[in-house]
């Protein structure tokens, strides 16, 4: 098992080496796998980066076994933006494709979750919980109330998308007060198909897993979808209140609440 690795180190990126590493396998997954792109993209450096990188922290999974000189270490990242350094900056990377005012307006601690990855050889749920272990300990320290972000299809066929698509917007949907919407520009319904006419099993069987285990921890999707072409993706902003997390997560995040205190 992955957990039981004892050359698996989940930390803060620290150094300017440590977010070339995140970069690299952000690279590797969203570009060489994807197809993604970028203005800032650096393809002969084999770097996906872009302005919000300085302004985050990075949280990284690493393997000691591989080559840091390389910048082959970093096997997992999740990059993490608090609301009060994105009010500093004057805005959080999702709001380029979503209507953030609800967030902003509820008075609540935000943390904006992105480009979150993998590498290929390392997926499964020892990874995935390792990451989230790492978040949760992140978030009780920054006092998270709701957590957000943006999660990817892969594809911008919206076609073949309808069938997740309309099963998030008919029973994800997020309550009225939370509830980001796509800009215009870019923004796609994802009311595609009538509720009753939902295959809800051929939904799930199409659903990403990242978007499975944010539905999982009781998460909720803003309305609409947005097309980024740039990234070759359908994106959804989903967004997990933690006072309203399944019964289960709800006690494991307060239980790691009363150790952190």
């Amino acid at each position: 098992m992955i957990a039981d690795d004892p050359h698996l180190e989940l930390r803060l990126a620290a150094s300017e080496r440590d977010l070339r590493a995140a970069q690299r396998l952000r690279y590797t997954v969203f570009v060489e796998e994807l197809g993604g792109d970028g203005d800032l993209v650096d393809h002969a450096e084999r770097l996906e980066r872009d302005e919000f990188d300085d302004l985050c922290d990075h949280l990284l999974l690493i393997d000691r076994r591989r080559d840091a000189a390389a910048l082959e270490d970093v096997v997992g990242v999740y990059r993490l933006l608090p609301g009060e350094r994105a009010a500093r900056a004057g805005r959080f990377y999702c709001d380029s494709e979503y209507d953030l005012d609800p967030l902003r307006a509820s008075g609540r601690r935000v943390l904006e979750l992105g480009r979150s990855c993998v590498h290929p050889d390392y997926r499964g749920g020892a990874a995935v919980f390792l990451l989230w272990s790492g978040l949760a300990d992140y978030a009780l320290a920054q006092r998270t109330e709701l957590l957000f972000g943006v999660a990817s299809f892969h594809g911008t066929d919206i076609e073949a998308l309808a069938e997740p698509l309309s099963y998030l917007h008919a029973f994800h949907l997020a309550p009225e007060e939370l509830r980001v919407r796509a800009r215009s520009e870019g923004g796609q319904r994802m009311d595609l198909i009538p509720p009753e006419r939902i295959d809800r099993r051929a939904a799930m069987l199409a659903m990403p897993p990242l978007i499975k285990a944010y539905l999982r921890l009781g998460g909720v999707v803003g309305e609409g979808a947005w097309i980024d072409r740039a990234f070759n993706t359908t994106d959804v902003c989903l967004l997990m209140d933690t006072a309203r997390m399944s019964a289960r997560h709800r006690d494991f995040y307060a239980r790691r609440t009363v150790s952190a205190e």
